[in-house]
């Protein structure tokens, strides 16, 4: 069996290198220990993707799970990601969740996401006892299990969630890309239910997402882009292959970068529907998402990179909105989890509550926050070479980068530089894969691009000249 690591947003591997059936039957028999041994007569939610065997895989994992004196709830459907963990902290008797997915990686990629019993991610100490309790040998499949529709009563939350009497009134034109993954059928039929004119791309369900790679970025939006365009509708919204993120492209085929997007949000929520609280972002994220928050007085918290994070902020009680570096939101005064859906309607709700064209609206936000060009990138390495670069990067300050001279330099999530004009640049390698995260932002696209090639060298071990150790 290939070795598994278990960690608290669950594991996910390649199906030629050990995604399979042994594989899922091992982690679900340790989960239903780890969960059965407290909570026997509990209920586990249990739903799945659109990729080749997940249902197979789900099915397999629901019927292990039900040997530990679970009482397991199977989807009837694929199931976007944010619907788990909401049917799971909406059900006093579950005491957890699992989804056979894999996020946007490649169709080639298998993977089991784990919740706890509020819906969020796990804790490190229960990640930490199911990853000791993983055996090669698995218990037999057997058991009851009970088919529900998980979907169907998260979509009607999250449409309560929104004004649509603004969206109604404005009826926009829309092309609903679900990149064929698990938004798929549910997107065009919530935004239907809004207000809006959908036009359906890529809306059925495939084990290969029709050839795409299901992230809502370039350029596996360029059809979307293109669609749009041509039937002259005012925007697209592209949805990833699990549901937690979208992008927006207005009515002239432009993708909208992901930070501007979220500083309208969050301008719509404080300004127009009068919500307040702290905004929570990542040590990667945008200075756009700092600058908006300024100019609105809205306090600002940033944390190390990890959903993880995010949750146990947004969990406090006074965070108004949480976003990742990619765009991810999340929104705890309905469910602290990223959600692309519930995102994409709020969005909506901005752009028809506003005058003038999607386009417009987001230069408008652009011209408030200042154009800032924001890039990553991720840079492999071998194990030793990442272990060595992990050790030396504390002791490692530079003097200048890509002809700058830093400002600051933080260390508390991998290594931070910052620069005049909040330009800055970060390397960070991945807790859960063998690279370094890179990422680069600057008012210029040449000089984010000269700041994000500085920081791959870096990563591949170029220290030179310009750093003190």
């Amino acid at each position: 069996m290939q070795i598994i690591r278990f960690g608290t947003n669950g594991w996910h591997e390649r199906f030629e290198d050990g995604f399979d059936e042994k594989s899922v039957s091992a982690i679900a028999s340790a989960l239903g220990y780890a969960w059965g041994e407290d909570a026997a007569g509990k209920t586990v939610m249990v739903t799945y993707d659109a990729r080749h065997h997940s249902e197979e895989f789900a099915l397999r994992a629901s019927g292990i799970l039900s040997t530990y004196g679970l009482r397991v709830k199977l989807s009837a459907s694929p199931a976007p990601t944010p619907a788990l963990g909401w049917a799971v902290a909406c059900d006093d008797e579950c005491v957890g969740g699992v989804a056979i997915c894999a996020g946007d990686l490649p169709h080639e990629y298998g993977g089991i996401l784990v919740r706890g019993a509020d819906g969020g991610p796990v804790s490190e100490a229960f990640a930490e006892r199911v990853d000791s309790l993983i055996s090669p040998v698995a218990s037999a499949e057997g058991g009851a299990l009970e088919r529900i529709d998980l979907v169907t009563p998260y979509l009607t939350s999250v449409l309560s969630a929104i004004d649509v009497e603004k969206i109604r009134l404005r009826r926009p034109r829309v092309v609903v890309d679900s990149m064929h993954g698990s938004c798929s059928g549910s997107a065009a039929s919530l935004l239907r239910a809004a207000g809006c004119s959908v036009i359906d791309l890529h809306g059925d369900a495939r084990e290969d997402f029709g050839g795409l790679h299901p992230e809502a970025a370039e350029p596996w939006v360029d059809e979307c882009e293109r669609t749009v365009t041509k039937l002259g509708a005012d925007f697209g919204i592209v949805f990833d292959g699990d549901g937690e993120r979208c992008a927006f492209v207005d009515e002239r085929g432009r993708l909208v970068p992901p930070h501007t997007m979220l500083a309208l949000l969050l301008r719509h929520l404080v300004l127009r529907r009068g919500e307040t609280g702290r905004v929570v972002t990542t040590h990667a994220s945008s200075a756009r998402i700092t600058r908006e928050a300024d100019r609105l007085g809205v306090e600002l918290s940033s944390v190390p990179v990890g959903f993880r994070r995010l949750y146990v902020e947004a969990k406090v009680g006074d965070v108004l909105l949480a976003c990742d570096e990619y765009g991810g939101a999340c929104f705890p005064a309905h469910f602290p989890e990223r959600d692309a859906l519930l995102c994409a309607l709020h969005v909506v709700e901005a752009l028809c509550d506003e005058a003038g064209s999607a386009g417009q609206i987001f230069d408008e936000v652009e011209e408030e926050t200042g154009r800032m060009y924001y890039a990553h990138k991720d840079v492999r390495l071998d194990a030793a070479s990442l272990q060595a670069f992990s050790n030396l990067l504390p002791g490692l300050n530079p003097r200048s980068m890509a002809g700058r001279v830093p400002v600051a330099v933080s260390h508390a999530d991998g290594m931070k530089v910052f620069f005049e004009g909040d330009a800055w640049a970060m390397v960070r390698p991945s807790r859960t894969e063998s690279l370094v995260r890179v990422y680069a932002e600057s008012s210029t696209p040449g000089d984010r691009d000269s700041l994000l090639a500085e920081a791959c060298d870096l990563a591949r071990g170029d220290v030179g000249g310009s750093m003190e150790g």
